[in-house]
């Protein structure tokens, strides 16, 4: 008796569902995209496990699918989702109204402060490069994102050049590759370069100083008689 009375406890014990999906489809999509970064960060595209990433959500594996179509739609969505976090910054910045030369020095710290905010983007895009940017060029999206700084500082190269404070050679592509790499590599080889040479560079005051050195970089490419902030 005692027996069967276990048993129909555990038959009558509800069930616990996953529906909160029914009441904030958007807020679940969130909440999918948040665990699925930090599972592609973590393992990359083939070591992801979809089981686990539905484990950690308020859905399941079928409304992932649901949402995302397959394990890769979700990493492209992923993609976008962080090309998007990392352009933020530039985005909200109005610099059309500055002097050509402060509103490139706001730009290149921007994208400086975007990347360091934003590690899994780095790691995502290591790793999109591992796959040869297979999944970014089916994007829709990314190319957006990354034509409206491009933008941006095509504005400043023709001011700046218009009023003789940029060189006639100034470029924006240019000036965004070398923005971007020195941004990337600061977070990208943080770890090796501190073990190799210590971490010095990465503390609060030595960020400060290489934020400013990139800027110096930047600005001493294309500024006519340009004069670094931050000394010899």
């Amino acid at each position: 008796m005692e027996h069967r009375h276990m048993d129909g406890a555990q038959k009558s014990a509800p069930k616990k569902r996953k529906t909160s999906w029914k009441k904030d489809p958007a807020a679940v999509k969130e909440d999918i995209l948040t665990v699925a970064t930090e599972a592609f960060a973590a393992h990359g595209l083939s070591g992801a496990n979809i089981n686990e990433i539905a484990e950690k959500t308020s859905t399941s594996k079928r409304m992932i699918y649901y949402y995302f179509g397959d394990k890769e739609g979700l990493y492209r969505s992923v993609l976008e989702r962080v090309y998007s976090s990392l352009r933020e910054t530039e985005q909200a910045l109005n610099v059309a109204d500055l002097e050509p030369i402060m509103a490139l020095r706001r730009l290149t710290e921007a994208t400086f402060d975007s990347h360091v905010k934003n590690p899994q983007f780095i790691r995502l895009v290591m790793i999109e490069n591992i796959h040869n940017a297979e999944y970014a060029r089916k994007s829709d999206v990314i190319p957006t994102l990354n034509k409206a700084i491009i933008d941006k500082l095509a504005d400043v190269c023709a001011r700046g050049k218009a009023s003789g404070v940029l060189r006639d050679d100034a470029d924006p592509l240019e000036l965004h590759w070398m923005t971007s790499s020195a941004s990337f590599y600061n977070v990208s080889n943080k770890a090796t370069f501190a073990t190799s040479f210590g971490g010095r560079l990465f503390t609060t005051e030595g960020q400060k100083r290489i934020r400013e050195r990139v800027v110096d970089m930047v600005l001493g490419a294309v500024v006519v008689d340009y004069r670094p902030r931050s000394g010899g």
